[in-house]
């Protein structure tokens, strides 16, 4: 009669004898044990070389790591530069309510589209919601908070909304009067058709256009 054989997960069948048995299994888990230990010893040697030639090549000042991106910036918001810590994917919208707690300026749809974002970059009226904080630069960002006087005074335009009775919610409000301000600022006497234009990328689901615009004639005719 032929001696069993049994089979060992990881290792080789071992035909067994009587007398052999012990050493056919130690034989087995012997040889599993070094196919262990070469598998941890290759992962570490790959892994130390990894270290030493990529590993390291962010350290030279000359030679930065390629698709990195500095994330603590300085950018001028309102006259002030301040320093932030920024992610790459990061929105100025973003920046300005989470990051600098300048809440004025509010996110409706988040996509481009409401202009209820709306800051002026060098004096354009731009939706932040859709601008990357890293692409601003050394350019100066005004918010409506930028827009107060020395004194707490109220900017001709949210007088000239508040008295013509402008807001409804308010929530577009914001951003309307920075879009206001850029246009004064290039064109101080505009025609109704001018205001309507400049204001046609910020939506008001209250439907006050015309209060807008009234605001926006009022505060050209007192200018």
């Amino acid at each position: 009669m032929k001696d069993p054989v049994t089979y060992h997960p990881g290792g080789e069948s071992v035909q067994e004898d009587a007398g052999g048995t012990a050493s056919s299994v130690l034989r087995t888990r012997s040889s599993r044990r070094a196919f262990i230990k070469g598998v941890i010893a290759s992962g570490a040697v790959a892994g130390s070389s990894t270290f030493l030639f990529g590993g390291l090549g962010g350290c030279s000042s000359d030679q930065p790591t390629a698709g990195a991106v500095e994330r603590l910036l300085s950018i001028n918001v309102n006259g002030r530069v301040r320093r932030v810590d920024v992610l790459p994917n990061e929105t100025l919208a973003m920046t300005l309510r989470y990051k600098l707690g300048l809440t004025g300026t509010k996110l409706g749809c988040d996509r481009g589209e409401c202009g209820a974002c709306t800051v002026l970059i060098d004096g354009v009226s731009t939706y932040s919601c859709s601008t990357l904080t890293h692409m601003v630069g050394d350019r100066q960002v005004r918010t409506i908070e930028g827009l107060e006087g020395p004194n707490g005074e109220l900017h001709p335009v949210q007088q000239a909304m508040i008295d013509e009775l402008g807001p409804q919610c308010g929530f577009c409000t914001s951003g309307q009067i920075m879009s206001t301000v850029a246009l004064l600022e290039v064109n101080p006497n505009p025609t109704r058709d001018e205001v309507r234009h400049a204001l046609s990328g910020n939506l008001c689901r209250c439907g006050a256009y015309d209060h807008y615009l009234n605001s926006v004639m009022r505060v050209a005719q007192e200018a």
